[in-house]
């Protein structure tokens, strides 16, 4: 386990500055929006889910509207079915630990994992357990830093949220440079942007993940090849 963590520590670097980066803006906006270190802490360990934890800061401060709650949440997080389909052959045999790879796949856990093999002498296991249990950890130490900073010195919130945007962006630039990539991100981007003129901002996430998997599945052979 020891071997797993050190192999899987360097590409996990890109995520540590990002998540700590990312984190810290949460864990402040949390704490401008009245809610403690305990509170961000506690929602950035069951929730786990990034972008939504930033849109959910309004609905905490809102008034309760449980129907619109559960439709935003699916819209924002409905990839991470497509990401769980994606990872049936890798998480494939890891016993109850799967529990915890699903648990915690993140955008960035699943650029990691889906684009990295364990060394021949460590533990796919073991390998991928250490990717998703230190982005989970990284995710945790950024929102803490963030609420503590949060208390002791005033901030003005107005963009913070943009850094888990930036972070995504830094990914898809990461992604992009390997030529395997490079044709699967063009298709990702040409359905995105049709879905972003056919159905608005507020509505095309989920049509774009759809247009996205319909493309993919229907160029596999290629893709593939």
């Amino acid at each position: 386990m020891k071997k797993a963590f050190l192999s899987a520590f360097p590409h996990t670097v890109p995520v540590l500055t990002g998540f700590l980066i990312t984190g810290i803006a949460y864990g402040v906006l949390m704490q401008t929006k009245g809610y403690g270190v305990f509170w961000s802490c506690l929602m950035s360990a069951i929730a786990f889910c990034g972008s939504m934890q930033f849109v959910a800061v309004s609905l905490l401060t809102a008034a309760f509207a449980p129907l619109q709650a559960f439709l935003l949440s699916l819209m924002v997080n409905a990839r991470h079915l497509f990401y769980g389909l994606s990872m049936l052959e890798k998480y494939k045999g890891m016993g109850k630990l799967r529990f915890f790879l699903i648990y915690v796949l993140c955008d960035e856990t699943f650029s990691i994992v889906s684009s990295t093999e364990p060394p021949e002498d460590v533990s796919p296991k073991a390998f991928y357990f250490a990717i998703s249990f230190l982005d989970y950890c990284y995710w945790l130490l950024g929102t803490l830093c963030g609420g503590l900073i949060g208390r002791f010195i005033p901030f003005d919130t107005k963009g913070l949220d943009f850094v888990l945007t930036a972070l995504f962006v830094v990914l898809f630039l990461e992604q992009r440079q390997k030529n395997g990539n490079r044709t699967a991100g063009i298709i990702g981007l040409a359905c995105t942007a049709l879905s972003l003129f056919l159905f608005g901002a507020d509505n095309f996430v989920i049509p774009a993940m759809i247009l996205i998997l319909i493309s993919l599945l229907a160029g596999r052979k290629k893709l593939c090849s």
